[in-house]
């Protein structure tokens, strides 16, 4: 519920600031926009809950909801500990290793809330939340706390991928810039590819000097491709 509100919200903003913007998106870019969108929010959560439970059933049967630990923890750990797990395979997606697996989400030229679940289709099977948070939701006595860790991480997301960013001189970016990666933030990663691969928090980048903060927003974003919508989807490289 978490996740849809903060996509309703964003999309209507989005709609009533930058529906020119919007108007002007070509069709390819909605098609792959939407089949990312169908993978992340919808397939990704369902294998969590279903053939990933059956899975780790399946690998250790005497795990299951044996995790005891206090809801502050277990939302720390999902929200927190998760996230540096995450800064990792980002950067690992980013090397000439991963690349050719992640260069399609690197497309978007905008900052667009929809633009979040831009990828070929499988990439999202290489990303450490499937595999982690699965594997948390089984092990877990009570994985509530947790899941509302991961339902603020995605919330988040999308919003990382607007441009609704708190304004420099606010009281709520005062309160946010120093910990959260913002709006603005993640637009700059978009433009250089080359910093602020954190999720969530900016300690990770701070800590492992790949962090870049300015008070302005980048003037272009994006890679140019010439691949075939198809391409992008299924098999995203040059032949």
């Amino acid at each position: 519920m978490v996740v849809f509100s903060a996509f309703v919200l964003l999309i209507s903003l989005t709609v009533w600031k930058n529906g020119s913007e919007l108007r002007q998106k070509p069709l390819h870019d909605w098609m792959l926009d939407s089949a990312g969108l169908w993978i992340q929010g919808l397939l990704i959560p369902l294998l969590q809950l279903t053939l990933l439970q059956t899975l780790y059933q399946q690998l250790f049967p005497a795990w299951h909801h044996r995790l005891t630990i206090h809801p502050v923890l277990a939302f720390a750990l999902s929200f927190g500990a998760v996230d540096y797990l995450y800064y990792w395979n980002h950067r690992f997606l980013h090397s000439r290793w991963g690349w050719f697996a992640h260069q399609v989400h690197h497309t978007v030229s905008t900052m667009d809330v929809l633009g979040t679940s831009r990828n070929t289709l499988w990439s999202s099977f290489l990303i450490v939340y499937l595999w982690v948070h699965g594997l948390f939701i089984y092990l877990l006595d009570d994985p509530t706390a947790y899941i509302v860790g991961i339902s603020l991480t995605a919330a988040l997301d999308l919003w990382r991928h607007s441009r609704f960013s708190p304004q420099s001189q606010s009281w709520v970016h005062r309160h946010l810039s120093g910990w959260l990666i913002l709006p603005q933030d993640h637009s700059w990663h978009h433009h250089s590819s080359a910093c602020n691969y954190g999720a969530n928090l900016k300690l990770w980048d701070r800590l492992h000097g790949s962090l870049y903060q300015s008070d302005q927003w980048p003037t272009a974003l994006g890679q140019a491709s010439n691949l075939t919508l198809w391409r992008k989807l299924i098999y995203p490289k040059e032949i």
